[in-house]
């Protein structure tokens, strides 16, 4: 049989059992079939294919450290309460699985107003990246005509390679930005982002599977991600979406002040 037959057969047998199966399943469904074929086969097709079983109890890694890299000082200790929009946002990033392989999805939060300010979708985890999130973040600010003041804005993340990286650090730096990196192991040293990651993934990823590609990820985070910063309600800011909450911030500090002349 070749290759290319092989693999369409391989492809409707994982689709057609929830995608689930590996290649000793499939190997086996496709020789029940009368398809006689070598598992390992199997194997390489499916990994040109890229796509995988179910893996139970194991999930993909995202954060891996570099223990060479220089990492910064972690300026919030677990505090991630801000005073105004552009005074701290928390990055990381998430995975989500699709038939064309892993797609990496990386978010940046403005801790104020638990707004996504910046996103961004690809088949790589390095670190261009979470570098196309930050970009987004700083377009957006700019775009708004509400850009963040060098000298007063935290970037803060985990301790994965992509954010302890020199690239990352150089475009921080130029942009007057300063770097904040949690401790490695600590569960609650990021949570604000892993709570926003955890509804994503509640919200969307899983209610909508199964993902076909990487354009269809990024077109349906665009979607949800307007939703979630225009029209979701947050208990966190009063039951109130978070581009709503940041306009209610800058109408108050623009208000003029009463004065009482004696």
């Amino acid at each position: 049989m070749r290759d290319e037959e092989l693999r369409e057969r391989i492809q409707e047998v994982y689709t057609s059992n929830y995608r689930v199966y590996g290649a000793r399943k499939i190997w086996r469904e496709l020789n029940r079939q009368g398809h006689t074929v070598a598992r390992c086969t199997v194997e390489r097709l499916m990994r040109e294919l890229g796509i995988t079983g179910a893996v139970r109890g194991k999930k993909v890694i995202t954060t891996i450290s570099d223990p060479a890299a220089g990492r910064a000082p972690d300026l919030l200790d677990r505090d991630f309460v801000a005073r105004a929009p552009n005074r701290c946002w928390v990055a990381d990033f998430t995975h989500v699985a699709a038939w064309n392989g892993v797609v990496y999805v990386s978010f940046v939060v403005d801790t104020f107003s638990r707004r996504i300010v910046g996103w961004s979708a690809s088949t790589s985890k390095e670190t261009q990246l979470v570098l196309d999130a930050l970009e987004m973040a700083l377009w957006q600010r700019d775009r708004e005509d509400r850009p963040h003041t060098p000298g007063q804005l935290i970037h803060h993340s985990d301790a994965g390679s992509q954010y302890t990286s020199f690239r990352l650090a150089e475009h921080l730096d130029a942009a007057g930005i300063a770097a904040s990196i949690g401790s490695v192991g600590d569960a609650y040293e990021n949570a604000l982002m892993e709570s926003t990651i955890g509804l994503y993934k509640t919200e969307l990823i899983k209610p909508k599977r199964p993902w076909k590609s990487l354009s269809q990820v990024e077109l349906a985070t665009a979607e949800w991600v307007d939703w979630y910063n225009h029209r979701r309600l947050h208990g966190e800011i009063g039951h109130v979406p978070p581009v709503e909450y940041e306009a209610n911030h800058y109408m108050e500090s623009t208000k003029p002040q009463v004065t009482t002349t004696i």
